[in-house]
């Protein structure tokens, strides 16, 4: 087995920029009590400023009078931990994410579908790009040593025993995982690298470390297996975004809403699953929240389409007051199958499948705006079809019959009718009026493509007789 750890060493600051208005702007992370707060983490632009982390609050705002000072919460580390294994999930099913700020995922079962290690950890490191998170990505056979490796390199991948040992042998001391007290004492003992500390006998070094230190050193050289805790994906999405300020215009929302739908996509790209409906949550300070109900015909996965349709339902929300937050609950989230494509696929790059149109019609104009049909049991043409909504059309007797069909039917007059085809008599429905035609298929003297009928059993007359009920296109 192959381990991966990818460690996310910017973790929280991270998940706080990814949701800033201008994250280009100085921004800290700020803990410790109201007396003493320190900055825990500065963006680049804070840095610029002469921002440190471990800085007092009044030491930083004397250097840089304008920056954004964010409170860290160790709850919002947890839920973006949380986010990353659901994300990392679509790549391996045995992903452990116990240690803080890193994953664990098991990768050699994976290179038959990713492809080889350095095509498979150039797609892990785009999508972390794209998602907004700085990263070190190690490869090693067991996942003690992968986490251990990654506080030093960023890119080593180590497949074998021999190299693993000898890549341990260098690391120092302090960053080899070990307790601070115990990396403090082998330092004082002239102890500088890993591979001196395994050199020792056994015996004597279990003494002077105690028995948690020696099973952490046989966990990284894999001579004490340990099992994992494995991670599973939540049967919910729920993620939040909370606004600086009062937010009164949709267009306002469209970042907070476009990185909400983003998560969403990528958790189910994780779960390999879609989503069919789910609602947006607008907060407010001083009244009830607006709930904003997404609903798909089909489940869907694609970040830009959940966008645009959440989007549309959003602009044609009335929210009451000014919006301080905003809430993506989805807990309808159903298998998804995608959408079968020709291996030619001969579909310009600028069309929209009619998926993703019929949804974007019904975000536009309503759910009753746009329905597809059925076929009944009944040879009338127009008791024959029914509209029922989320359905397209049935299977279609192996007849001709028009593409548009006139509510009712009208006289037809020209006088240089052609008779194309007929009559195909259609005598039914005694029971609720009693119905007997000749249909033909019929030219006019424009040329058009008409579908007309007369009673049954009237002799044919081109030049005029017939009733018009709808038009071939």
């Amino acid at each position: 087995m192959l381990w991966a750890c990818i460690l996310l060493p910017q973790l929280a600051l991270d998940g706080v920029l990814r949701r800033h208005p201008d994250p280009a702007s100085p921004l800290a992370l700020v803990t410790g009590p109201a007396q003493r707060r320190v900055l825990r983490a500065v963006n680049n632009a804070a840095k610029a400023a002469g921002l440190r982390a471990g800085q007092s609050l009044g030491a930083a705002q004397a250097l840089c009078s304008r920056f954004d000072a964010v409170a860290h919460d160790p709850a919002e580390d947890e839920r973006w931990h949380d986010f990353l294994a659901a994300w990392a999930y679509r790549y391996s099913s045995l992903v452990n994410r116990t240690m803080p700020s890193a994953l664990l995922l098991e990768v050699e079962a994976s290179f038959k579908l990713f492809g080889p290690w350095p095509r498979f950890e150039a797609q892990l490191r785009a999508e972390l790009g794209e998602l907004g998170f700085r990263h070190r990505i190690t490869l090693a056979p067991n996942p003690y040593a992968a986490r251990a490796l990654a506080n030093v390199h960023d890119g080593l991948a180590i497949t074998h025993d021999t190299p693993l040992h000898n890549a341990l042998g260098q690391l120092p001391v302090e960053r080899s995982g070990l307790a601070t007290d115990v990396s403090t004492s082998l330092r004082r003992m002239g102890l500088r690298r890993l591979g001196q500390v395994l050199a020792l006998p056994r015996a004597a070094l279990g003494k002077r470390v105690g028995k948690d230190a020696l099973a952490h050193l046989d966990r990284l050289t894999g001579a004490l297996p340990t099992p994992l805790r494995y991670y599973q994906p939540p049967d919910a999405f729920t993620s939040r975004i909370e606004l600086n300020y009062d937010v009164e215009s949709s267009q306002a929302l469209l970042f907070p809403l476009r990185r909400l739908t983003g998560d969403l996509a990528a958790y189910l790209a994780g779960r390999d699953g879609g989503v069919q409906r789910f609602s947006l949550v607008l907060e407010h300070e001083r009244c009830a929240d607006t709930e904003v109900v997404v609903g798909l015909l089909a489940p869907e996965r694609q970040p830009a389409m959940l966008f645009e349709l959440a989007r549309s339902r959003l602009e044609q929300a009335r929210v009451p007051a000014p919006v301080r937050g905003v809430q993506l609950v989805a807990r309808e989230l159903p298998p998804f199958v995608p959408a079968g494509r020709d291996l030619f696929d001969a579909r310009p790059q600028q069309a929209v499948p009619w998926e993703q149109l019929r949804e974007r019609l019904r975000a536009r104009l309503g759910d009753d705006a746009v329905h597809g049909l059925a076929v009944r049991a009944d040879h009338r043409p127009e008791r024959a079809w029914q509209v029922e909504p989320g359905r397209v059309v049935q299977t279609a007797p192996d007849v001709p019959r028009p593409g548009w069909l006139l509510p009712r039917p009208v006289p037809l007059r020209d006088h240089h009718l052609r008779v194309l085809a007929g009559p195909e008599r259609i005598e039914t429905g005694w029971w609720d009026g009693d119905v007997r035609r000749d249909y033909y298929l019929v030219q006019t003297s424009l040329g058009q493509r008409a579908w007309a009928f007369r009673p049954a059993g009237d002799p044919v007359d081109e030049r005029g007789g017939f009733m018009l009920h709808g038009w071939f296109g």
